[in-house]
Order: C-alpha cells, then structure tokens, then sequence
C-alpha cells in the first residue's frame, strides 16, 4: 500500500486536495493491476485541510466501477437505446475522422460543433478539444452555462479587482448568505460558520429555497426567485436614509456614486415587500444589521444570477457589499465571485487559437437544441463531440436536444466512462480516464489556490485521456504540428516552465509541490485596489446598456410558480450517478413546494405530482415546506431519465433565453404550473 497526492477534478470552487491509498498489483505487469482502496482528505491542502465531501470520500467506487465503459462502442440499435458493440480504436478513429472529413467537404467546417463543459474542471483535459477543433475551423463553443452572468455583472462593478478568498471571512463579523446552498457548494466553509456563531457571530440567509442551509443559520429571509435586485436596492436605500453609507469611500473610490444615489428614493422597502415578498420591516432591520457591522461578509451564490436579470442582480448585490466600505477592512465585502489569484498558466498553449484560420462559428451552450435542430440561423450541425459533459440532463430544453439527437444525419460521438443519457445517444463512445490516470494542473474558482495531480494509475481497460484521444484525431485527420505530438506529461511540464503572474513570487518547496503533486496556497488580492479602467469602483458603467444600475424584471412567464434548480449535497451535476449509495440517499425527483400552494393545488406531503409548462411536463415527488418562498417550487439536483417516471428531467422545463448580460443560462427563470399526478 502506497499513499499518493491527488487533486478533486470536478465543478466545485474548491478544488480539493486528495490522498489516495493504492494497493500496488504485483507479477509482471504490477500496475495494470494496482487499484485505489481509499481516498481521504489532504490535511496539507491550503484550502481543505482535510475535509472532503462524502461523494469523493468512495471515489474508488467510481473508479473501480463493474459499469464502466473500458472499451470504444460503435451504436447498433436505435439512437437512445443504448444498444452498443465493442470496436477497435483504430475502427473508432477511422470512423469519426470520416464523417468529419465528408462535414467538411460537403458543407464546411462549421457543421462540426465541439461541445463540453464542467465533467473535469482542470486546464488540460478541460480544454485540449480547442486546439484540435481551432486548427479544423470547427465551431467555437461559448460556454456560459454556469454562472458567466455573475462573472459579468460583478466585473460590470469591479473589474478584475478580486473579492475575498473564503479564508479570509474569519475576519467578518456578520455574514449574509445570498443564494448559496453552502452544504452542496462551500462544505470547507461551513465550520468557519459555525465558529462565527459559537463567537456570537450572526449569519443570515437570502435564498428562495433554504432547505439544506436553514440550520446553519440565525435568519432565514425567504426571497420571491429573480427578485434579488429589489432586495439589494431597499437595502440601499435604507442605508442612505439613515446615514450608514460611508459616503466619503464611496466618492473617492468610486465613479457615479450620487448619481445612482438620488435613484434610491424611490426604492422603499415596501415597494421591495410587493416585488421580493420580503416584509419591509425585515428589509430595513436587516439594512441597519448591515449598516452597523465594521466587516460585514456577503457569500454570494449563483443561483440568483440565473435570470433574464442576473447581471444587473449581481451588479446591484456587489454595489450592496461596498455601500459601507466594508471592502476596506479586513474580512469585509463580497465572497463567491473570483477571489483573483490567476492567471497561473498560459492557457493558449493549450487552446492554441493561433492554430485557426477561420472565423469561427460562434454556439452558446445554452442553445443547443436551436443549433441541432437548425433554428439558431447556421447551416445544420451534421457532427458533434461531446466530453466532459451530459447536456441531455443539464442543458436547457432536454426534449428539443432529443429531438436534435435522433436526427438520422446528425454523427454525435461522447467521451464517457459511464452510459450516461447522452452516451445512449451516440454512434461511438470513447471510454474516458478518470483523474487519477492522467496529469493535470487545476486552479480553484473559489479560493486562492494551485495544483497540480500526476498519473497514479494506467488508464484502466483500453480508456483514454481527452489529450491522448484528441492527439489520435488530430493525426487521422493529417494535422502535422508539432503540438500533437506530445504526451500530457510534456505539456503540463511546459505550462509549469512559462507560470504568468498568479505563480509570482513562489518558494522553491512551492515549486517543488507543483513539480511533483500537490497544491499551494497563492496570495490574497488587494480588496480596494481596483483592477478598473479608471482604478474606481464602478458604480455607474457608460459600457452597460443600463449605465446607472436599476431594478429590471426577469423574464418569467404565463404559469403561476416560479421554477428553481437548487443543487443537492449528495450528487454533483449528472456526476455520480453510477454510485448506488449517494443515489439512493438522494431518494426520489422531489419538488419543494410552499404550504400554501400546495393547499390551494388539493396537494400534500409526498404526492406525486407534475409539473408542467408550455415546454413539456415532468413528474415528481412533492416535499411541502415552510423553507421554499411562496409562489416558488424548487427542483433539486440533476437525475438520470431512468429516475423520472415519464422520462423527462427538470430541464424539459427550462428555456434556453440567455441573460441581460453573459450570455449566460436562466434555468431559474421559467414558470409552471404543478397538478396531483
């Protein structure tokens, strides 16, 4: 037994340092038959000194899973029916290199659409398609489907000034947590909360539904979804009206403050009250906590950036957490947005754009049902490769992205370990490494951190990395540069050999850490040093279509309830999935529903239920709580269709409108109506 470094490669603002316990085979062959027997927690790890979630805690299960796919698999049956037969890699390359070869002789490269998003969250194996599908002229994908309108409307404030490292919230005395399920998407954080309330410490929650965070916290405030704006505003005005702005932060470090002051009058907390249904009272004695705290920490989630609003939503909430000049003190500000430690690495080198020669066709992840089905105004997509990602269940409207991939032209191949619901549809499946059988380096999107994790085990069965699959394409397809030569190995050396300025400054034991697994911690940004155009908070931004920030409505819709997408503790995405355990801890689809909705819809605890809209209908379990706001209903987790009575999962219900600003998805932003089943 054997114990290595590792690091967790999924979507999480982590990015976990990991022990693993290998069982080192013997004979011959010693490490083709070696095996993980235990994954723990790295209490060396800067950022989670130990503490992993329960999914990664059997992560061997995964790796070691009598389901996965070990081999390439050529479709037999129809498309959907999962009905699959082993083929060589050589048949497997031939194959898709021959369809691409025809897309582009017959009707050009942009008829090929690489599609991928967060199934692996490091830099190479993340991004290695680019350079492949940059030197083909294939489409460009703009992958905007988590939280690029949070990124947009805290830049459309800040810049690329970076907002507090979680670490640093030790130093807060009273914390809002604004639509943030920390339990599934902060865990390190949360014993920092629960020191700050043993220390008398208050913490509040904002959310539209608080089941899996309400115990942690003194306050619940319960918020109609995509009317967090309103909030934010009334919180504004409150403070203004009572003199706890500090006036004097705000008109040397900012651009625009009087002017978007005399726009406060008219947002009272009673007209606040009829927009959030938060009461006004609540409002203004929440305000004044705020006001009065010296370090106040706001931990913004993205759930609340998912709406035709969402930008300016997150634009008004990090106005909020400089009202008071709360940014400059230690511990206070804003927390949940990039804590601005990169760049680390140069990431062209391993996108390589400079290898296109074309101008890009442009597909936003989001639409992908639009682009399959020839709506979105392109020629018809003829091939699509699709890694790191399952958008039958996490991408809007599922039944149009079904409809697009059972179309009898449409060529679709799917990198995968497992038969996930995208993987059923496609005519080859690669099978897929998992993190331990390759190297890579990875930065946390939440903290102020840098890893790196080398390959501990050979790719089991006949899998492949993402880099050594697209290496194979590249070749079949005549592509002679050099960069496809090399082994990932050679590549994240070259990444660690040309560091940009966020490895600055480190000791030669970092380096060493880096050189051979591990993670380092990286400094904190300076919290009032504002990476702008003009070194100010932007409080007013000419750039923005609404240039003094403003209430604005989302989309909505014609049904009754708004429909929210919470995530669940126990799954990750459409991750995890083959795990028995976490699956049947999870239980049934369950919709949250308000008491008194349930009521007037003849609805009780633990029907089934459906509910519908003008897209589809999908069935559920309902879970009536207090904890989910009125006029709300909250769907949580990502299921595979196999879990759905019907077939169809809560993203049947989702629109693929983008956002104001980010081009970004508004899952959250769709309405439907629920009946008993």
């Amino acid at each position: 037994m054997n114990t290595y470094k590792s690091i967790c490669p999924y979507d999480c603002p982590t990015t976990c340092g990991l022990l693993v316990d290998i069982e080192e085979g013997s004979g011959g062959n010693a490490r083709n038959t070696s095996k993980v027997v235990r994954v723990k927690g790295d209490p060396d790890d800067p950022v989670c000194r130990g503490v992993i979630c329960r999914k990664m805690q059997r992560y061997e299960k995964s790796i070691h899973s009598p389901d996965r796919i070990l081999s390439p698999l050529r479709r037999t049956g129809a498309k959907g029916s999962g009905e699959f037969v082993p083929v060589s890699w050589d048949e497997a390359i031939r194959e898709i290199t021959g369809n691409w070869k025809r897309a582009i002789a017959e009707a050009g490269p942009e008829t090929i659409l690489p599609f991928y998003y967060s199934g692996v969250m490091s830099y190479i194996h993340r991004n290695c398609g680019d350079a492949l599908f940059n030197r083909m002229g294939a489409c460009s994908l703009v992958k905007t489907l988590c939280a690029s309108a949070k990124s947009a409307g805290y830049s459309a404030v800040v810049g690329k000034t970076g907002c507090l490292d979680p670490r640093e919230l030790a130093q807060s005395d009273l914390f809002i947590i604004w639509g943030s399920n920390m339990k599934a998407t902060r865990l390190q954080s949360l014993p920092q909360i629960a020191a700050a309330r043993r220390a008398g410490k208050r913490v509040v929650l904002v959310e539209s539904c608080a089941l899996e965070m309400a115990s942690y916290c003194d306050q619940v405030v319960l918020v109609r979804p995509g009317t967090d704006g309103a909030l934010a505003l009334a919180m504004m005005h409150v403070l203004a009206a009572e003199g706890l702005v500090d006036e004097a932060f705000l008109r040397d470090g900012a651009e625009g403050y009087e002017e978007f002051a005399k726009t406060l009058h008219a947002c009272t907390p009673e007209w606040a009250e009829a927009e959030t249904g938060v009461p006004a009272q609540v409002i203004r004695e929440l305000a004044r906590e705020y006001g009065a705290a010296a370090a106040p920490a706001i931990i913004l989630g993205s759930g609340n950036s998912r709406y035709g609003n969402g930008g300016m939503t997150v634009r008004l909430i990090t106005i909020l957490s400089a009202f008071t000049g709360a940014w400059s003190r230690p511990g206070g500000g804003l927390c949940g947005c990039s804590p601005g430690g990169g760049p680390y690495v140069d990431a062209t080198r391993i996108t390589r754009p400079d290898l296109r020669t074309n101008t890009a066709r442009k597909v936003n992840i989001n639409m992908l049902a639009s682009a399959l089905g020839g709506t979105d105004g392109g020629v018809p997509i003829r091939c699509l490769h699709v890694y790191a990602c399952n958008p039958v269940g996490s991408v809007c409207n599922q039944q149009g992205i079904l409809q697009g991939l059972t179309n009898p032209d449409l060529f679709t191949v799917v990198h995968e370990r497992f038969m996930t619901d995208t993987a059923r549809y496609a005519d080859i499946i690669l099978p897929a490494t998992f993190s331990v059988e390759q190297a890579d380096c990875y930065s946390s999107y939440g903290y102020c951190s840098f890893g790196t994790a080398y390959r501990l085990l050979p790719p089991a069965g006949e899998s492949k990395s993402n880099w050594d699959i697209f290496c194979l394409l590249a070749k079949a397809m005549g592509y002679e540069e050099s960069h496809f030569d090399r082994t990932e190995e050679e590549l994240l050396i070259e990444l660690l050999d040309h560091p940009k300025q966020g490895l600055s400054g480190l000791t030669d034991e970092e380096w060493n850490t880096l050189r051979t697994g591990g993670q380092v911690s990286t400094p904190f940004a300076a919290h009032d040093d504002w990476k702008t155009p003009s070194g100010k908070l932007m409080i007013v931004n000419a750039a923005q279509k609404f240039a003094v920030p403003c209430y604005q409505k989302c989309h909505g819709g014609s049904h009754p309830l708004r429909l929210i997408a919470v995530p669940s503790s126990e799954t990750l995405n459409s991750i995890f999935l083959e795990r028995d355990d976490l699956v049947e801890r999870r239980g049934e689809m369950t919709l949250v529903m308000h008491p008194a909705d349930a009521e007037a819809r003849g609805i009780a605890d633990g029907d089934a239920v459906v509910a519908f809209n003008e897209l589809g209908e999908v069935t559920f379990t309902v879970l009536v709580s207090a904890l989910v706001a009125q006029g709300a209903v909250a769907a949580a987790g990502v299921f595979a269709r196999r879990q759905s009575a019907n077939g169809n999962l809560v993203n049947t219900l989702h629109h693929e409108r983008l956002s104001d600003i980010g081009e970004a998805t508004t899952l959250n932003d769709n309405t439907v109506d629920v009946r008993r089943a």
